[in-house]
């Protein structure tokens, strides 16, 4: 459905733990925009009663039911785009604006 890479899932206990969140899940959101692209949206938050709890790289992941379908197949990856500038990425195929990464 969803998942973090080993990346990811480091930095989002490393920013938990520095934030004093630890006992809070990582709520992941999403949003179709008018162009068609995706919207995303994250933040350390409670577990509703309607959403979706998983885990991935040892980290609680919560989906609110209406973001499912937008989210299914997504990864969430923490990556180096310049140097010494690290960024998360969502990598969903559900995205027109998704381009798969050069497996070089």
């Amino acid at each position: 459905m969803f998942e973090l890479t080993l990346a990811a899932g480091k930095q989002i206990k490393q920013s938990a733990l520095e934030g004093g969140m630890e006992e809070l899940v990582l709520r992941i959101a999403a949003q179709r925009m008018a162009d068609g692209a995706i919207d995303y949206r994250m933040g350390f938050d409670e577990i509703g009663t309607d959403d979706l709890h998983l885990v991935s790289q040892e980290v609680d992941i919560v989906i609110a039911s209406a973001d499912k379908p937008l989210l299914n197949g997504t990864s969430l990856d923490y990556v180096e785009l310049e140097p010494g500038e690290f960024h998360y990425i969502f990598l969903n195929p559900n995205d027109p604006q998704f381009r798969p990464p050069d497996a070089g």
